[in-house]
């Protein structure tokens, strides 16, 4: 150390991990400036100076330009804005580096021709607008045949990619794009979808009370009743009977009839009709390559459960059957 205080610049280098010439750089462009030199015209550093030196490698090795370290080093600028700065833009790069991550996974894992890629960084860099508009002509297309306010039920069950996706999440929406964009993938949902619901009795099920009741199952009542199923009750016990009289209270209070036994009846037949067709669509060996795949990549990419049917961890066919079963036996016997 010089006797005023200053540092040669072999003790600068030393203690910044800076190079000798790199030193002698950033002091010829000004970023830096020695505190003062020796006799023989050898610069002196100070303390400050030593300081500025280290948050400059600092920024350097975070990828800083050097003009954002001189309008620091001015005071143009603030440490804190400078780093806020440089956090939005690695952020954005990182974002970047998610999508090329995700297109080269899937790239890879479909074996597909190098001119697939172009295809796919395109469906990862979609506008939220591109991609509700493929989604909607999607659900047009597939639900023609079906009655309308059941396909825009079905199209509520939609994509909703985050602005700061996984890769897990950018790889599920690079298939479900391709998925939508493929006739023959169309044609299946199209076929599943009409051969479970256009006709009786799956027909029935598309009418806004029984959906309320499918993709209602998140009400109190209907936890209750999945615990009771799912813990093996008998649909003739006492509590399984409770249970099912505060569904028809429910119910009728809701729509502003009687609880008669009649309606009751009405109730259960709806309920075991629910569990038959469901029972019979969820064993379709098509769901899954269909209307099954597409939820599933969409509960991935919403990070959300895919159905009722996963969301409560219980057999909507079986459910349906024993809920019907608590309703008859619950009907108050006749005077």
């Amino acid at each position: 150390m010089h006797q005023d205080g200053l540092y040669p610049i072999g003790d600068v280098a030393r203690r910044t991990g800076l190079t000798v010439s790199a030193i002698r750089f950033y002091s010829d462009e000004g970023i830096v400036r020695p505190a003062g030199s020796t006799e023989a015209g050898h610069r002196l550093y100070d303390l400050r100076t030593i300081a500025q030196l280290e948050l400059l490698r600092t920024l350097r090795d975070l990828g800083t330009g050097l003009d954002d370290i001189r309008r620091l080093i001015e005071g143009g600028m603030t440490l804190r804005d400078l780093l806020a700065e440089h956090l939005t833009a690695v952020e954005r790069q990182e974002r970047e580096l998610r999508a090329r991550r995700a297109v080269l996974r899937a790239l890879n894992k479909q074996d597909g021709p190098a001119a697939r890629a172009a295809l796919m960084h395109k469906l990862v860099s979609m506008a939220d607008e591109e991609r509700e508009r493929l989604v909607d002509e999607f659900w047009t297309d597939v639900g023609a045949e079906l009655p309308a306010d059941f396909v825009e039920r079905l199209r509520t069950m939609r994509p909703r990619l985050p602005d700061d996706p996984t890769a897990a999440q950018l790889e599920a929406w690079i298939e479900l794009a391709d998925l939508l964009r493929d006739a023959e993938f169309r044609d299946g949902v199209r076929g599943y979808l009409r051969d479970t619901f256009a006709g009786d009795p799956g027909l029935r099920l598309t009418v806004a009370p029984v959906q309320d009741f499918i993709h209602g199952v998140g009400t109190r009542i209907m936890e209750e009743i999945v615990a009771a199923h799912r813990c093996g009750l008998p649909a003739e016990a006492p509590h399984a009977q409770e249970l099912a009289a505060r569904l028809v209270r429910g119910a009728t209070e809701a729509a502003g009839v009687p609880a008669t036994a009649e309606l009751r009846d009405r109730m259960a037949e709806g309920y075991l009709m629910i569990g038959e067709v469901y029972e019979e669509a969820g064993t379709d060996p098509r769901y899954e390559a269909t209307h099954g795949r597409y939820l599933s990549l969409v509960a991935v990419i919403n990070e959300t459960l895919p159905d009722a049917r996963v969301s409560f961890d219980v057999d909507l066919g079986e459910l349906g059957g024993w809920i019907a079963a608590a309703l008859r036996a619950s009907v108050p016997a006749a005077p």
